[in-house]
């Protein structure tokens, strides 16, 4: 790989230092915790035939992709050049080009977890010895503003005396800190080393230091969110309350007029965070700042917090989201737009907000437990998350359209997937989130496992008097049926509980937004040791509770037909027009596999489909067909060059 030899001469200018001088105490107790707790990668083995696949892309291709392409826009040499160990002005075009190096490296952590690899520990190791070089000696690291403040890399960023933290609302030097902090956060845990911690920790200690309402502090908050998740990480690794306090803080301020001048609602800042609603401005700060708010609402039992938290989320679930699980309507300011404005053609759906919302999500169902919001996880997953990318894992998508005709450069300057961007967040943000989607799957309580997800996997979860085992083997999306095999250590009975997808439960998604056109008949069903079972519907699961030390076979089975979904009549865009789902997956139809008369097509309410697994067919996928037309799964569209698509498709007024 080209960037192993390139890091090994970056390596020379740096000094490596111990790694593991301080055991940093990784035990909270003081505030009260979420309720439920996923069951971490490391105590997951996936072998799915659909998630391993992509998992393995990002992993032997993507990171090292990202790494080459970090070289050739001078990521590296920025932090040597602002450590004085190269000459030269800063190279890329963005503010917050260091974040890419901290994604890449939360990324590949959460790799090493699943895929132990000790060359790519070693590649981790000398990236932080150049990010340490870059670090000015109290802390402060946004390397732009140290090699040159008055020369920020884009236009944008106002300079007036060339101080910090002069322009936050551009300058993203809050935006920086707290990708390193989830980043050093996720290193730690995978490797138990602290050297990337460490920096992490003295960063944030300067932030401390510099921000508040005591003397000589600046009273503000970030521009872009996310600072406030890797505050509240940092202290779960270490229990310093003052990373807490930090972040509720930043939280506490936004839309305070008397705390500084406010940015707007392009940042979240035009009202209190407790008295905001709608979801509104740039979608990927919103969701960062969402799951910030549930963290607090959680660790300080803050129930302001959690009501706005709540009404926040059924605002957007209900009125504001793709079908894809795609949210953000308009490219002007990557942002939400009124209730019920989704356009199509123009979506922006950006492929970081899609990840945001799942972090989210994932939080608030770890929070209630309510099965609505693995809903929107799983809806999110299969479809406006993964497709930002490509079958070969370098090449992505910044925005998700929901239609393209072909010439509406919809994906920064192009019409299909790009190999890299000037602005790079969704690629490596790709590489942070893939390689943990296997935490995703699980969860427990004190005596329960919910299974959320369905994928193949084999997984070990400790409980206080048993520890159970269980494996998944599955087929899914593309079929509904599911083999587990459960077994435990002990006789003490522990409930399983295994979630209904909300599509098996005739509902297209919660808050109403979407709606099948005809409900399916068939029910899900479950055996036991080949017997059928009548298991408690609880919440969106099924719940079992017994002695599991004998063993036992559980097969789980989702009835799948393709379905017709129609939106909300207010939805004016996807009006008087219906799309295909077959299970989890949005379908689309794409100019490649209906090259005649493509603006014609239209789905009935009475047509009938077929579904034919195509093996050979872009990674292997079931499409949905009949003698009108073919349809792919959404995520796997424009794989094959630039076409027309479309997910929405009139209905014909006679046939």
């Amino acid at each position: 790989m080209k960037h192993t030899l390139y890091l090994a001469i970056l390596s020379c200018f740096v000094f490596s230092c111990s790694t593991q001088e301080t055991q940093v105490e990784a035990e909270v107790s003081k505030y009260a915790g979420y309720r439920i707790a996923p069951v971490d990668i490391q105590h997951v083995r996936m072998t799915d035939d659909f998630w391993l696949p992509i998992i393995k892309r990002v992993q032997e291709h993507t990171i090292a992709y990202a790494l080459d392409k970090c070289e050739e826009e001078g990521r590296m040499e920025n932090f040597l050049i602002a450590g004085g160990k190269l000459e030269g002005a800063t190279r890329g075009a963005m503010p917050f080009d260091d974040t890419d190096l901290y994604k890449i490296i939360e990324g590949a952590s959460n790799s090493l977890i699943s895929a132990p690899n000790p060359e790519l520990e070693r590649t981790l190791d000398t990236l932080i010895d150049i990010i340490a070089v870059g670090q000015e000696a109290d802390g402060y690291l946004t390397t732009w503003r140290t090699i040159d403040p008055a020369k920020p890399p884009a236009p944008w960023v106002k300079v007036i005396d060339g101080k910090r933290w002069e322009s936050l609302e551009a300058s993203h030097e809050m935006y920086n800190p707290g990708h390193l902090y989830e980043a050093a956060y996720t290193h730690y845990i995978a490797t138990g080393k602290t050297n990337f911690l460490d920096i992490a920790l003295k960063n944030a200690d300067l932030l401390v230091k510099t921000f508040g309402d005591g003397e000589g502090q600046i009273s503000t908050v970030p521009g872009h969110q996310i600072i406030e998740t890797g505050l509240i990480k940092l202290y779960m690794a270490s229990g310093e309350e003052k990373y807490l306090h930090l972040a509720k803080y930043f939280l506490d301020n936004r839309g305070n007029p008397d705390n500084h001048e406010l940015f707007g609602p392009y940042a979240q800042d035009h009202l209190p965070v407790v008295e905001q609603k709608e979801v509104v401005g740039h979608a990927v700060r919103a969701v960062y700042m969402y799951a910030a708010m549930t963290d607090i609402a959680v660790l300080m039992r803050d129930s302001a917090y959690d009501q706005a938290v709540q009404q926040l989320w059924e605002n957007m679930v209900g009125k504001k989201m793709y079908l894809t699980g795609g949210i953000g309507a308009r490219h002007d300011g990557e942002s939400f737009g009124d209730n019920y404005e989704l356009p199509n053609l123009t979506a922006y759906s950006e492929t970081c907000a899609a990840i945001g919302s799942v972090y989210w999500n994932h939080r608030l169902h770890r929070q209630h437990g309510d099965v609505k919001y693995y809903d929107i996880i799983e809806r999110t997953l299969y479809n406006g998350l993964i497709a930002g990318l490509s079958l070969d894992g370098t090449h992505f998508f910044y925005p998700n359209a929901l239609e393209a005709d072909g010439e509406y450069e919809f994906n920064r300057g192009a019409c299909t997937r790009q190999g890299w961007f000037d602005c790079s967040c969704c690629p490596t943000n790709m590489i942070r989130f893939i390689p943990a989607v296997a935490g995703l799957l699980y969860s427990k309580t004190e005596d329960t496992l919910l299974v959320n997800l369905y994928a193949g996997s084999e997984a070990t979860v400790e409980f206080a008097s048993n520890n159970l085992k269980i494996k998944q083997e599955t087929n899914y999306p593309w079929s509904g049926k599911v083999r587990l095999t459960v077994s435990s250590e002990a006789p003490n009975p522990v409930t399983l509980k295994l979630r209904i997808p909300s599509w098996a439960r005739n509902e297209v998604a919660p808050g109403g937004l979407y709606q099948y056109q005809q409900n399916q008949r068939a029910t899900p069903t479950l055996r036991v040791n080949g017997q059928p079972v009548e298991a408690d519907l609880a919440d969106g699961y099924f719940a079992l509770t017994r002695d599991w030390s004998k063993g036992a076979a559980l097969e789980l089975e989702f009835p799948m037909v393709v379905r017709k979904v129609r939106a909300d009549e207010q939805v004016e865009a996807s009006l008087g027009k219906l799309a295909l789902e077959y299970g989890p997956i949005v379908y689309a139809v794409e100019s490649f596999d209906n090259p005649n008369d493509f603006e014609n097509l239209s789905i009935a309410p009475d047509d009938t489909f077929e579904v034919r697994w195509q093996p050979e067919l872009l990674g292997g996928v079931n499409t949905i067909t009949n003698n009108q037309l073919t349809a792919i799964p959404y995520y796997a569209w424009s794989n094959r060059g630039i076409g027309k698509m479309k997910v929405w498709l009139p209905k014909p007024e006679i046939r």
